[in-house]
């Protein structure tokens, strides 16, 4: 009646004085002797105490005096209750959405919080996926009480089922922060490389928001997403190159680093076209850089201009290289010509090629590149791409 007529709310509660009576039915359900013919593995009557802990919650719900009234019951179920069987666990999940919906206590929503942490360690998959959704929801109120469990929650992220990896990969995204996000990170990176294919796209989403929003610095920004590239870069957000290209621009004292770094992984692997596409750009514009050889925060490879234009021209070739793809492979190799002089010639040979493709835009683009070599060879030397 009170669910489908708010209205009656406050007649309830005056007439009848309904909170102090219930109050009183459960302690005695609570504290004496069961009976029998009501008794659930040793829970007195676990249906009737979830009706009436059910009933506080709405009697409770934005009322001070109500709560108020009901504080010390809820923290005796709470803390007497046993959760090894399913009654009692039934008993304690109504206990503390009970709690955390009505005025409670600090100190008794931190209880509640770890019953919820309790039920993480439960071998029934259903009591860990419920407790999961409830933490979901009290994560951003209580998020200190929550935290407190980030251990056992990461550990579900490793659970057979998938419903409730979701889960703990929501409340894991949700618990990441300033003070943790290396630690959490290297958990999400763990799971990125072993969550199943239709969790893969908003595990992506989550560390790139994170990253973004919690990085403790650019050289470590970078590093993750090339991280996440080079693990699911099939599974990105179509904004994810422009906004890498953006951050690596930004980040000039990380140039020679980066270069290095993602032209190492472009020659170890082309499927992934997230990363061959930030590859492909990133040679374009410091495959000077590349070509030095020198760099103080990676190992020194020696590259040639060779080495260069074959990674190139594997991803052009390749058929696992997307028409876009393709696109940033050609304008890198066309970038080159204004940094490398000892294989133009080899360049223009390449972009000539593509002025037949059947893709019209990479077509038009190689046209074009081959009208700057003919007509306005001046004008590819002042930096044009540059």
């Amino acid at each position: 009646l009170c669910e489908h007529n708010p209205g009656t709310l406050d007649q309830f509660r005056k007439v009848i004085q309904a909170v102090p009576e219930l109050v009183q039915i459960m302690k005695g359900l609570v504290t004496s002797s069961y009976s029998p013919e009501h008794n659930v593995a040793g829970i007195s009557d676990p249906f009737l105490q979830v009706r009436i802990l059910r009933l506080l919650r709405i009697l409770g719900h934005n009322n001070d005096t109500a709560s108020d009234a009901m504080n010390d019951l809820l923290a005796q179920v709470a803390t007497n209750t046993d959760s090894s069987k399913t009654a009692g666990s039934a008993v304690l999940y109504e206990t503390v959405l009970t709690i955390m919906d009505i005025n409670s206590e600090s100190g008794l929503r931190v209880l509640a919080v770890n019953i919820l942490g309790r039920f993480l360690l439960n071998n029934d998959r259903n009591i860990r996926y419920i407790s999961m959704t409830s933490l979901q929801k009290i994560v951003q109120t209580d998020h200190n009480a929550v935290q407190r469990h980030r251990g056992t929650i990461v550990d579900c992220l490793k659970d057979q089922d998938t419903s409730v990896k979701r889960r703990a990969l929501e409340l894991s995204l949700a618990l990441v922060s300033a003070v943790n996000i290396r630690s959490m990170m290297k958990e999400l990176l763990i799971f990125l490389s072993t969550c199943p294919p239709e969790l893969r796209s908003h595990t992506t989403s989550g560390i790139f928001n994170a990253a973004e929003r919690y990085s403790p610095s650019k050289r470590w920004h970078i590093d993750t997403i090339l991280h996440v590239l080079t693990t699911a870069g099939g599974d990105v957000r179509d904004e994810t190159v422009p906004n890498l290209i953006q951050l690596i621009t930004t980040a000039s004292e990380l140039h020679c680093y980066t270069v290095h770094k993602l032209y190492r992984a472009l020659v170890k692997d082309i499927s992934q076209q997230s990363l061959v596409q930030v590859a492909c750009w990133c040679i374009g514009e410091y495959g000077d850089l590349l070509l030095k050889g020198e760099c103080e925060e990676i190992e020194p490879v020696q590259v040639t201009e060779d080495d260069v234009l074959d990674a190139l021209e594997t991803v052009l070739q390749s058929h696992m290289s997307s028409p876009a793809t393709r696109g940033f492979a050609l304008t890198a190799t066309m970038k080159l010509s204004t940094r490398i002089t000892d294989n133009v010639d080899r360049i223009r040979s390449i972009v000539s090629i593509y002025g037949s493709c059947i893709d019209l835009e990479l077509q038009q683009r190689a046209v074009e590149y081959n009208a700057l070599f003919k007509k306005y060879d001046h004008m590819r030397y002042r930096r044009v791409f540059s």
